[in-house]
């Protein structure tokens, strides 16, 4: 298939177009947000071709792949009609949650599918048709050495999502921290924003992750983090209760209980180490490429 999908978050497509579609991102002036092109931080094969947003009603598309609501005017506009669709919702719902309805939950034309159960739970779907396909990640490989005493947390604009991200909670952690992510400046830790490859180099030197998330559908960079055999501290919310079992980490609702078993991981190698292989093998079993792209292709096939 010939698949149109734009370039919005780039850990999720890094491993959405490790499929055997060809896959088409749209290219504007600018490289705006609409138009990104292709990745610069992301290794993306080469049936990954960014085309300019004038040509690609050109081009003989089969299928859009949609994650903002925008996205299915600007589409029709671009190539000229309407193309089947389905549409993928990464982001839990905002305001007064239990009553969110989707932007897409008055139809019945376009699957909606949420990258968790979590996600699907929360939102109001409506009448939507709801699918759920877990994430996928590219295996990085177990790389883990925990050579420094520190912990590693990611967070794209750690200052702006203060409360969502649990950044304000940083602060009661008796460990040095590293912070990883974009717009990662005006903390009081070192931050850095890296290419996704350095990111896993730096990751796999830490002796432990710190997922401080209040409100999220589930970070990539949680599952990226076990993959390499780092073990996981993390609030006992949203999908991580399901990404971390116990003997991968530790999850609570209770910040004193968190903020120990960190000082536990980071003073104790060898803890550390145990429960990042745990966490490495729990993340290979449920959030491996091959299942991913499987659950991908069925739904793309059934799309109307």
């Amino acid at each position: 298939m010939k698949i149109l999908v734009w370039h919005v978050h780039g850990s999720w497509t890094t491993s959405f177009v490790q499929g055997r579609h060809t896959y088409l991102v749209p290219l504007t002036p600018g490289r705006d947000a609409d138009g990104r092109g292709r990745a610069q931080s992301f290794d993306w094969p080469s049936s990954v071709r960014e085309v300019p947003w004038d040509r690609l009603a050109h081009e003989q598309i089969d299928l859009v792949v949609y994650q903002r609501p925008h996205e299915i005017e600007l589409a029709r506009d671009w190539l000229g009609g309407a193309v089947p669709g389905v549409y993928v919702e990464h982001n839990t719902p905002k305001g007064d949650v239990p009553a969110t309805r989707h932007p897409l939950a008055g139809q019945s034309a376009i699957p909606l599918v949420h990258v968790t159960h979590f996600n699907a739970l929360y939102w109001d779907n409506g009448i939507a048709p709801v699918r759920v396909i877990e994430h996928g990640v590219v295996d990085p490989g177990h790389r883990y050495t925990g050579e420094l005493p520190r912990a590693a947390v990611v967070i794209n604009e750690p200052v702006r999502r203060a409360r969502v991200a649990g950044t304000d909670l940083l602060a009661a952690f008796d460990v040095p921290l590293d912070v990883y992510g974009m717009k990662a400046t005006g903390l009081p830790y070192p931050a850095y924003d890296l290419p996704q490859a350095e990111l896993h180099a730096a990751l796999a030197m830490r002796r432990a992750y710190l997922h401080p998330y209040r409100w999220t559908s589930l970070g990539l960079a949680l599952i990226e983090a076990m993959m390499l055999g780092l073990p996981v501290v993390a609030l006992a919310a949203t999908e991580a209760i399901e990404a971390v079992p116990p003997e991968a980490g530790v999850l609570s609702t209770k910040l004193p209980v968190l903020v120990e078993a960190l000082s536990e991981f980071v003073g104790d190698p060898a803890l550390a180490s145990q429960y990042g292989k745990a966490a490495r093998t729990a993340a290979l079993s449920r959030y491996g490429i091959a299942r991913f792209l499987d659950d991908w292709d069925r739904v793309l096939g059934e799309a109307p």
